[in-house]
């Protein structure tokens, strides 16, 4: 995906989630980048848990290889490997402490 590639948008419909194999992310709300993602992590994860809107948008920062990992597949992931509900609860507690520390 060529840098500057919208994924999504604050606000949109969320049915997915995304893994970074490649590349960078920028994560943005109401306009300002709150945070950098890089390769091996997740992104899109809140609304795909909770059938929220997107909480915000994602933009390719450079060229990136994402692969997109809907509903069914991300249920029979934490079915089969239950520890990666572990690590994404751990990856958002992280992220939300950092942003924390912002306000």
């Amino acid at each position: 995906m060529p840098a500057g590639t919208t994924i999504f948008s604050e606000g949109d419909t969320g049915d997915c989630m995304y893994y970074l194999h490649r590349g960078c992310v920028d994560i943005i709300i109401d306009g300002k980048c709150v945070s950098q993602l890089g390769a091996g992590n997740i992104f899109g994860e809140l609304s795909l848990i909770d059938g929220s809107a997107r909480s915000a948008t994602v933009r390719t920062s450079d060229d990136s290889e994402i692969s997109r990992i809907d509903s069914e597949t991300f249920l029979n992931l934490v079915s089969e490997s239950p520890h990666v509900s572990l690590d994404i609860m751990k990856m958002i507690a992280g992220r939300l402490r950092r942003l924390n520390q912002l306000l």
